[in-house]
């Protein structure tokens, strides 16, 4: 019996060792795809391939382990936006992830969602790249101090989702830290 469940696990074992190698590069595509159609559509027309030239920029200096990717998107050999991959865990459903492009002058170009487990209907309305509280974002130079990035229910610049303040609060929490994120990138690196 021992023999036979030995066996048996390593059958188990090698079938899945099996399946990782044969999806793990098209897994890696796909999640590099998905990158690289986030930062098209945070930032303006580039002609470089920003998935190369990737900064590491922590949000807090206190704690320079803790590093966001920041993608530096170039036409003609000059900076045109920085897209900044932000993460909070503030989320309705749990962590979110956004891709939300800078204008060199610290102005939100746009803003992508590149994964979330918010409640569909509600909070997964942050996905909607047409509606208001996406659009209002648009312009803004979160970077300077001139806005409070917080809904209007506490206190703040941003009107929140009907019906989905979490998110809507998660979602400002995720965009201070891109701010944060864009006001600690290095020049001298770029």
């Amino acid at each position: 019996m021992v023999v036979v469940l030995m066996l048996v696990c390593l059958g188990a074992s090698a079938a899945v060792a099996v399946v990782y190698a044969v999806t793990k590069d098209p897994i890696a595509a796909a999640n590099l795809a998905k990158t690289n159609k986030a930062i098209e559509e945070v930032v303006p027309s580039f002609d470089n391939n920003p998935s190369e030239e990737i900064l590491y920029v922590a949000a807090d200096a206190s704690k320079p382990s803790e590093t966001n990717k920041v993608y530096v998107a170039k036409k003609d050999g000059g900076i045109v936006g920085y897209a900044v991959e932000s993460t909070t865990t503030k989320g309705f459903g749990g962590a979110f992830t956004i891709m939300v492009g800078f204008e060199p002058d610290g102005k939100v170009y746009n803003t992508s969602v590149i994964s979330h487990a918010e409640t569909p209907g509600l909070g997964a309305k942050i996905t909607d790249k047409q509606s208001s509280f996406i659009t209002q974002w648009q312009g803004k130079n979160l970077t300077d101090g001139s806005v409070n990035l917080n809904v209007k229910k506490d206190g703040g610049d941003f009107d929140a989702i009907t019906a989905s303040t979490i998110t809507s609060r998660a979602f400002c929490d995720a965009m201070e830290i891109a701010a944060n994120v864009f006001n600690n990138i290095n020049p001298e690196n770029n």
